[in-house]
């Protein structure tokens, strides 16, 4: 939406920017359930101090309360599926092609493509080349990739292969470290304010000790990224993103 939102009758654009933030929102909460309940399961990844059979118990508690989130966490989207469903999602996708056919700023493909690509790669840096001080920086670097390795791919076709290839590992690259840091930062908060509720006195030491492995886990995938993610390796990207948006590198 956003890579060809000069394209798109505003009024349109705004009513799928909407909805698609709300599918997004819902979906997120029910996938970081299914991430942490998928690793609660499971036994060899977990700390030794919740192996007995009294704290195997606890996570079997903790799984069970986890499998009931999971069911309320996808109403939202079932809801939003069934709004997108009465307000003619396919109808109203129709009138917004119908729209951008109709807008009268047509210029060549290659062009265009750069024009719109090079704010996502500013973006981009603008955030690569600040220091990460705490997880919200961390997250919003990973948002800002992922929407760079979007527009990427949606104007693949005005790229060098090279390039493109080039650019495409490193974000995946990235994507693929601090999808492991959010994920195990996330799943710590989440234990974390399970341990504090009332209800789980007797399973706290149990939540004690995972929230510690999953901080442990989280903190070994930033040391990753940040070895990974050095100045020249930065510098390197730049460049070759810095060469794709000029006219003569198709």
């Amino acid at each position: 939406m956003e890579a060809f939102a000069d394209l798109l009758p505003p009024k349109r654009r705004t009513w799928f920017e909407k909805r698609l933030r709300r599918i997004r929102r819902a979906a997120s909460d029910a996938r970081d359930l299914d991430v942490l309940t998928n690793r609660l399961a499971g036994v060899a990844d977990t700390p030794a101090s919740t192996r007995s059979p009294a704290a195997r118990k606890a996570r079997g508690r903790l799984v069970a309360m986890l499998s009931q989130q999971r069911i309320v966490s996808r109403e939202p989207i079932r809801e939003i599926y069934e709004h997108l469903v009465e307000d003619d999602w396919p109808g109203r996708l129709e009138q917004l092609l119908e729209g951008i056919a109709a807008r009268r700023r047509k210029p060549p493909f290659a062009i265009y493509a750069r024009e719109r690509f090079k704010p996502f790669v500013e973006r981009f840096f603008a955030k690569a080349d600040r220091k990460l001080r705490d997880e919200d920086e961390i997250h919003d670097l990973r948002i800002k990739g992922k929407q760079l390795r979007y527009a990427l791919e949606i104007f693949a076709g005005v790229f060098p292969a090279e390039t493109r290839r080039s650019c495409q590992d490193a974000l995946e690259e990235l994507q693929r470290t601090l999808g492991e840091f959010t994920d195990h930062a996330a799943a710590a908060d989440r234990l974390r304010r399970w341990s504090r509720d009332d209800g789980v006195h007797s399973d706290r030491d149990t939540l004690e000790a995972l929230r510690r492995q999953e901080v442990d886990l989280a903190n070994r995938a930033r040391k990753v990224f940040t070895k990974w993610w050095n100045p020249a390796r930065r510098r390197a990207l730049r460049r070759v993103f810095e060469r794709s948006l000029r006219r003569d590198s198709a």
